[in-house]
Protein backbone atom coordinates (compact mmCIF):
# COMPACT_ATOMS: atom_id res chain seq x y z
CA UNK A 1 0.00 0.00 0.00
CA UNK A 2 1.51 3.23 -0.85
CA UNK A 3 1.91 5.76 1.24
CA UNK A 4 1.03 3.42 4.17
CA UNK A 5 3.85 2.03 7.05
CA UNK A 6 2.64 -0.29 10.16
CA UNK A 7 5.20 -0.77 13.38
CA UNK A 8 2.71 -2.85 14.66
CA UNK A 9 4.82 -5.93 14.46
CA UNK A 10 7.90 -3.93 16.61
CA UNK A 11 4.83 -2.66 19.37
CA UNK A 12 3.55 -6.67 19.28
CA UNK A 13 6.40 -8.16 19.84
CA UNK A 14 7.90 -5.77 22.72
CA UNK A 15 4.48 -6.33 24.76
CA UNK A 16 5.17 -10.12 24.23
CA UNK A 17 2.34 -10.51 22.02
CA UNK A 18 1.87 -12.98 19.28
CA UNK A 19 -0.27 -12.91 16.46
CA UNK A 20 -2.70 -14.81 17.59
CA UNK A 21 -2.89 -13.92 20.52
CA UNK A 22 -2.93 -9.95 19.78
CA UNK A 23 -5.85 -11.15 17.36
CA UNK A 24 -7.92 -12.48 20.14
CA UNK A 25 -7.12 -9.28 21.77
CA UNK A 26 -8.49 -7.38 19.65
CA UNK A 27 -11.42 -9.88 17.79
CA UNK A 28 -9.78 -10.60 14.03
CA UNK A 29 -8.37 -12.96 12.79
CA UNK A 30 -4.70 -13.38 13.02
CA UNK A 31 -4.51 -13.42 9.20
CA UNK A 32 -5.80 -9.62 9.60
CA UNK A 33 -2.87 -9.11 12.01
CA UNK A 34 -0.23 -10.73 9.74
CA UNK A 35 -1.71 -8.65 6.58
CA UNK A 36 -1.16 -5.27 9.31
CA UNK A 37 2.30 -6.05 10.14
CA UNK A 38 2.98 -6.26 6.49
CA UNK A 39 0.80 -3.00 5.61
CA UNK A 40 -1.06 -4.58 3.17
CA UNK A 41 -4.47 -3.62 5.38
CA UNK A 42 -5.36 -0.38 6.33
CA UNK A 43 -7.11 -0.62 9.48
CA UNK A 44 -10.47 0.83 11.02
CA UNK A 45 -10.34 3.71 12.96
CA UNK A 46 -12.21 1.57 16.01
CA UNK A 47 -9.48 -1.50 14.94
CA UNK A 48 -6.52 1.24 15.19
CA UNK A 49 -7.64 2.19 18.39
CA UNK A 50 -7.84 -1.09 20.07
CA UNK A 51 -4.45 -2.23 18.70
CA UNK A 52 -2.86 0.98 20.16
CA UNK A 53 -4.62 0.10 23.66
CA UNK A 54 -3.48 -3.56 23.20
CA UNK A 55 -0.08 -3.21 23.00
CA UNK A 56 0.27 0.14 24.60
CA UNK A 57 1.38 2.66 22.02
CA UNK A 58 0.00 5.80 20.20
CA UNK A 59 -2.41 4.66 17.18
CA UNK A 60 0.65 7.72 14.68
CA UNK A 61 3.39 5.57 15.67
CA UNK A 62 1.36 2.08 14.74
CA UNK A 63 -0.27 3.41 11.78
CA UNK A 64 2.26 5.97 9.90
CA UNK A 65 0.47 7.36 6.32
CA UNK A 66 2.67 9.63 4.21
Amino acid sequence: MDGFTCNLKTYRVLKGLTQGELAELVGVRRETIMRLEKAQYNPSLKLAVDISRAVGAPIEEIFVFD
